[in-house]
């Protein structure tokens, strides 16, 4: 059974820098597709990021590109998004994601397959 398991959220300052990881077991990892979603208060859940398992390529939010970095550690089977920059708008609650096959629309909530229980960030202004 897949399990993806956030950590690394916290409390920062308007600026800071916070670095989210996804740890995901129980699957052996070839043409995967890892993301992150977050969902501000209110508000639904958003896409952030995306990364392939396989070959590395990315792609980004309008909301949070230059400021965020999503990578792999294949050996860790981990997945970071590293975030610079932020802004009190960035709070929300950070999930991470898996798809077992390729999908097209990756900003889509329903074409992903696995779910972690999410990571508060809040960013204070």
């Amino acid at each position: 059974q897949v399990q993806l398991v956030e950590s690394g959220g916290g409390l920062v300052q308007a600026g800071g820098s916070l670095r989210l990881s996804c740890v995901a077991s129980g699957h052996t990892f070839s043409s995967e597709t890892m993301g992150w979603f977050r969902r501000a208060p209110g508000l639904e859940r958003e896409f952030v990021a995306v990364i392939r398992w396989s070959g590395g390529s990315t792609y980004y939010a309008d909301s949070v590109k230059g400021r965020f970095t999503i990578s792999r550690d294949n050996a860790k089977n981990t997945v970071y998004l590293q975030m610079s920059s932020l802004k009190p708008k960035d709070t929300a609650v950070y999930y991470c994601t898996m798809a077992t096959s390729p999908i097209l629309r990756v900003e889509a909530v329903s074409p992903w397959d696995y779910w972690g229980q999410g990571t508060q960030v809040t960013v204070s202004s």
